[in-house]
Parts: structure tokens; C-alpha cells; sequence
């Protein structure tokens, strides 16, 4: 694969994190770490990020679910208003704000120097080849990209039943947590985006984006976090190309 200066390019590392409003601290309303678990997973999260940024990319690719696939101006600013919270994150005051995907994706970013960042939607219903295209296209985009792939597992049980059993969830979070751990793109590819709905997963697309990006290229893998502290399912990894 080669950008467009005919310089190789290839997807050097990749993070993946959940979405939820809450793991950014101002929509908690509450003072100093707050719920354990919840900040166990911000830790993870900063950690996946930190490590992302050590491989020294050239760019850093943000993707998360949205209502249509689209690039993002680096300034738009992300915001929970939406959400009835009057927080907003990086850029230029809003409207328009950054899906809540991206928006949590800039919070994670922004304790950090970034070199040069690009904010793609994916639409959350896209095909499994649109989101393989544009992981492509977002690998290509520089010599040593990373991307950060922002995305939620299943919240059925969180939004139907909260704290019934549900084995079909629970086997698709072992699918996605696996997949993850492994470092595996073609199991993350064969995602059913049939699945979407009735398990009210919301990270099936950036994590297929990712899937794209990687190709049939060999990464390092660490699971840092896989939980359900609101009953929704979150997991958290880290992929580093091998050498």
C-alpha cells in the first residue's frame, strides 16, 4: 500500500476504546476519581492511547459509529450536549458537534501532543466492504498511520433487561474480545452487521474500519480491559505492528 507521494504506508498501531458519555469525568458530575470500575477503564483507555502514540505515527486516524460516514474538520469540537450536558471538548465552539464517538476519541487525545489527526464517521449501518474500504483509505493516508477505532459492544441487556442473562451477547462480546486479543482482522471482518440491532451493538463498524486498515498485515496484540460496568460491553486493546 502506498500514499499518495507513492511512499509506502502502513497502519503501524491501532487502539480501540469504548464510547460511553461517562468515561469522560465532566459528565459523572461528581469530584475526583469517582466509580473504581469506571475509572479502571479510563485507565485502560489512556494507557491504549498513550502506547499508540509511542510508535511515533505520522498521523492518527480517529473512527467512530455515526449517523453517516464523513470526514470531520481536525476543529470541530466534540460535545455532550446531546446528552443534556453542557461540556465541550477541542476546536471551535459548535454546532456542529462531533458525533459522540469522535467526541470521546478527542478527549482521549487531547492530553496529548497529537502530530497531525484525521476525524472519520462511519456510518453505523455501513457494509462490512465500505468499512474494509475505508480502513484502506485511512491506512494509506500517511507513511506510519495509527488509528484509534472507538466503539461500544452490545447494550441489549443495559436497555431491555438489565441483569437478565443474555448468551447471545455474551457470545458476541467473547467473538469481538477475542478477535481483539488476537489480533485478528479477519475475525473482526466476519462481524454480522445483522447483529447490530437486536444486540444494540454500536461498535461493530469502526471495529471493521480497523479490520480494513490492517489487511492481512501480522500485530502485536494486548487486551487491556473487557467489562460491562453499566451492562453494556466494553473492551479495550491494544495492536502494535510486528516486526
Amino acid at each position: 500500500m502506498h500514499n499518495a507521494h507513492g511512499v509506502p504506508a502502513v497502519l503501524i498501531a491501532a487502539a480501540v476504546c469504548p464510547h460511553p458519555p461517562l468515561l469522560i469525568p465532566e459528565a459523572t458530575g461528581a469530584p475526583g476519581a469517582g466509580d473504581p470500575e469506571l475509572q479502571r477503564l479510563r485507565t485502560a483507555c489512556h494507557r491504549a492511547v498513550s502506547a499508540l502514540l509511542a510508535e511515533r505515527p505520522d498521523l492518527v486516524a480517529v473512527v467512530g459509529g455515526a449517523g453517516h460516514t464523513a470526514e470531520y474538520p481536525p476543529r470541530t469540537p466534540g460535545g455532550l450536549h446531546d446528552f443534556g450536558i453542557p461540556v465541550t471538548i477541542g476546536g471551535d465552539h459548535g454546532p456542529p458537534w462531533l458525533p459522540l464517538s469522535l467526541t470521546t476519541g478527542k478527549w482521549l487525545l487531547s492530553r496529548h501532543a497529537v502530530p497531525r489527526a484525521a476525524w472519520w464517521g462511519i456510518a453505523s449501518d455501513a457494509s462490512p466492504a465500505e468499512c474494509r474500504q475505508l480502513g484502506e483509505k485511512l491506512a494509506a493516508l500517511a507513511t506510519r498511520v495509527a488509528l484509534l477505532a472507538m466503539g461500544d459492544g452490545p447494550a441489549r441487556r443495559a436497555r431491555a433487561a438489565p441483569g437478565a442473562a443474555d448468551p447471545e451477547a455474551d457470545r458476541y462480546e467473547d467473538r469481538v474480545a477475542g478477535a481483539l486479543a488476537a489480533a485478528d482482522p479477519g475475525a473482526l471482518a466476519a462481524l454480522d452487521p445483522r447483529q447490530d440491532r437486536p444486540l444494540e451493538v454500536a461498535g461493530r463498524a469502526a471495529w471493521q474500519v480497523l479490520a480494513g486498515a490492517a489487511g492481512q498485515d501480522a500485530f502485536g496484540a494486548e487486551l487491556r480491559y473487557r467489562g460491562a460496568p453499566f451492562e453494556v460491553s466494553y473492551v479495550v486493546a491494544s495492536w502494535h505492528r510486528a516486526h
